[in-house]
C-alpha cells in the first residue's frame, strides 16, 4: 500500500505548533532600532519566515537559473514594497490576505514541485515580495535609523532565502525529493491557517 506524501502526524504537530502563534505578527510595540531591528522583523512573523524559506526552497527545487533568480528578485522587488509602505496609502487588510495567500501559493508549488515557465515564477515571486516589503515600509520610519532598518530586513530576507536553497538543496535528492514537497505541503497548510486566522479574527 502507497503511504501518503506527507504523513498526517506531520500536519497535526504543526497545527499544534501553529495554534499558538498569531496569524500575523508585523506591527512592532515599542521604539525600533536600526539594523538590528530590521534584521529581526521578517523573524517576528511566521508568515514572513515560511514565504520567505518557501522562495529558496523552491528555486533549489525548480534548479537551474532558478536557484538565484527567484531569491534575488524577491528582496529588490520587497524593496520597492518597502518604499510603498512608507507611503501608508494602502490598507493593511488585503496585504495581510496577500501576505498569507503567498505562504499558500508558494507552498502548493513546491507540494506540487511545479516547474513552472521563468517569467510566471519571477511575476509571482516579485508580486509577493511587494506585499512582504509593504509592513516592513510602514514601520521604517518609526526606526531610529531608517535606512539601516531597511538594510537588515533585506540581509535577513537574503539569509532566509539561502538558508532554504541549502535545505533544498541537501534535501532534493531524498526519496525523490518528496520531502522537499512534504515541507511544500506543511507550508501551504500553515498558509490556510494563517488566512483562517485573519478571517476569523
Amino acid at each position: 500500500m502507497r503511504q501518503p506524501l506527507v504523513p498526517l502526524g506531520l500536519y497535526a504537530a504543526l497545527l499544534a505548533f501553529l495554534s499558538a502563534m498569531p496569524a500575523h505578527a508585523h506591527v512592532m510595540d515599542g521604539p525600533l532600532g536600526g539594523f538590528g531591528s530590521g534584521f529581526g522583523h521578517p523573524l517576528a512573523g511566521f508568515d514572513h519566515l515560511l514565504a520567505m524559506l518557501a522562495v529558496g526552497l523552491w528555486g533549489a527545487q525548480m534548479g537551474g537559473r532558478s536557484v538565484w533568480t527567484l531569491p534575488a528578485t524577491f528582496p529588490m522587488i520587497m524593496c520597492v514594497g518597502g518604499i510603498i509602505g512608507m507611503t501608508g496609502v494602502l490598507p493593511d487588510q488585503p496585504i495581510e490576505y496577500g501576505i498569507a495567500l503567498s505562504v499558500i501559493v508558494l507552498g502548493a508549488a513546491i507540494a506540487a514541485a511545479w516547474k513552472a515557465p521563468e517569467w510566471v515564477a519571477l511575476a509571482l515571486i516579485a508580486a509577493f515580495a511587494l506585499m512582504h516589503g509593504y509592513p516592513h515600509g510602514v514601520l521604517a520610519p518609526r526606526a531610529t535609523d531608517p535606512a539601516a532598518f531597511t538594510v537588515g530586513f533585506v540581509v535577513s530576507t537574503g539569509v532566509i532565502h539561502v538558508i532554504g536553497i541549502a535545505i533544498g538543496a541537501a534535501l532534493k535528492p531524498i526519496g525523490g525529493g518528496r520531502l522537499v514537497q512534504a515541507m511544500g505541503a506543511a507550508i501551504s497548510l500553515a498558509g490556510f491557517w494563517f488566512l483562517f486566522q485573519l478571517l476569523t479574527a
